[in-house]
């Protein structure tokens, strides 16, 4: 390792150390530890202090920290929800999103210079599933109703990006890049199903495995990051983005645990959180020209708006039609919250701009913006739903934590 790429990486992983101190001084921790992250590589980086400095040896932990996050996001997605009554009503409302966002990007395309229109409009239409667990988790909702129809709207909104961008942002056309990702699934099929032919309980491997967990091999860990390598590899050979390995990898390992595995979570969250995740976030950071965002303010708050039309508004609009044995669910101020929180976007925001910038046609300054808005959402839509939501803690339990019947299957 060369002294500027141990420097850079010392620089990196102090501002990780550092960010999770700094959020917490925030009451209430109003401001999430991945907007500090990111601020933090803004100021490390070649648009900031310029003491550190992105290379290969480093992009390496970046893509492993992007597929950690991609990969537990897939884990934690619960697929008997998403083919459930409130998966169709979330996937229904995303479809509604694309739609508009494509309008919207077009529209504006008309008025003013903008490129990747199509990498725009995905953007849009994107939630940050996991980084609004921690924040709903925080806040007593996750076991509510409203928690349960933020996770669907979550789900698809992580889910369905990912899938369009692989389709319409391929190095193929969306005909080509469609049957490549039939082909990917099939393969992924494939691998899904050797964990339980190999590893039947009573089987020796089986126990193998179990014997190692609590060892310094560490096997279910090395088995887990051995799917997601191998998965992110074979996506790169078919040539799509490796988001989509990291995602498969998390369905593979649900399906493979389907009631979880709390060692083996805490294992994952301890090597995804405690050191690769703030790293993807810190160096995400360090790609965001300052000088474009504040250059523009015009753009980024017509960016910000774009996200709250495309994303919030029929968000907004579906759970009006939510109901329960004829009765309406959510009332305004709980419609409001669910759309704040739905309109959350970074991760992907960062994966679908890196990707398009690296393809060429989105431009830095362009992909900047667009990832500044998204740190925003983060930032501000979850604290006013917040503000909305007092006392939403001490309510929960009477919205009722049983799973409605129209909710099932």
């Amino acid at each position: 390792m060369s002294v500027d790429v141990a420097q850079s990486l010392f620089w990196i992983v102090l501002a990780a150390a550092v960010a999770p101190l700094l959020a917490s001084t925030v009451p209430r921790r109003l401001v999430p530890e991945v907007v500090v992250l990111l601020v933090a590589g803004i100021a490390i980086g070649p648009f900031g202090f310029g003491i550190a400095e992105l290379s290969p040896g480093i992009d390496v932990l970046q893509d492993l920290g992007l597929g950690l996050l991609f990969l537990l996001a897939g884990y934690e997605l619960d697929q008997r929800e998403l083919v459930g009554s409130g998966g169709r009503r979330a996937f229904i409302t995303w479809v509604c999103c694309l739609a508009l966002a494509f309008a919207v990007t077009f529209g504006v395309a008309q008025v003013m210079t903008i490129r990747a229109e199509v990498a725009t409009a995905i953007a849009l239409t994107s939630t940050a599933i996991g980084t609004l667990l921690p924040i709903l988790d925080e806040r007593g909702l996750i076991e509510t109703r409203m928690g349960r129809t933020i996770l669907n709207h979550g789900a698809i909104g992580e889910l369905c990006p990912v899938l369009a961008m692989a389709i319409l942002l391929g190095v193929r056309d969306a005909a080509g890049s469609l049957l490549v990702l039939v082909l990917f699934g099939m393969a992924a099929v494939v691998v899904a199903m050797l964990p339980r032919r190999m590893g039947k309980t009573d089987s020796r491997l089986a126990g193998t495995i179990r014997r190692g967990a609590d060892t310094t091999s560490q096997t279910p860990v090395r088995l887990t990051v051995l799917l997601l390598v191998g998965l992110v590899a074979l996506a790169a050979t078919f040539q799509i983005d490796i988001i989509i390995g990291a995602f498969a990898a998390g369905f593979i390992l649900r399906r493979t645990l389907p009631v979880g595995h709390e060692g083996l979570e805490m294992k994952l969250a301890g090597l995804a959180f405690g050191l690769l995740i703030p790293v993807f976030f810190v160096t995400s950071g360090m790609n965001i020209d300052v000088e474009s965002v504040l250059g523009r303010p015009d753009l980024l708050a017509l960016t910000i708006a774009s996200l709250l039309l495309v994303r919030g508004l029929p968000v907004f609009i579906s759970t009006h039609f939510e109901k329960d044995n004829g009765a309406r669910v959510f009332d305004l101020r709980e419609r409001a919250q669910i759309s704040l929180y739905s309109t959350t976007g970074l991760p992907l925001i960062v994966a679908v701009t890196t990707v398009a910038v690296d393809a060429g046609p989105m431009t830095p300054s362009n992909a900047s913006i667009l990832v500044a808005a998204g740190a925003v959402t983060v930032l501000i839509l979850p604290m006013i739903a917040s503000l909305l939501g007092r006392g939403e803690v001490e309510e929960s339990p009477s919205k009722g934590t049983e799973k409605p019947a129209a909710e099932q299957g």
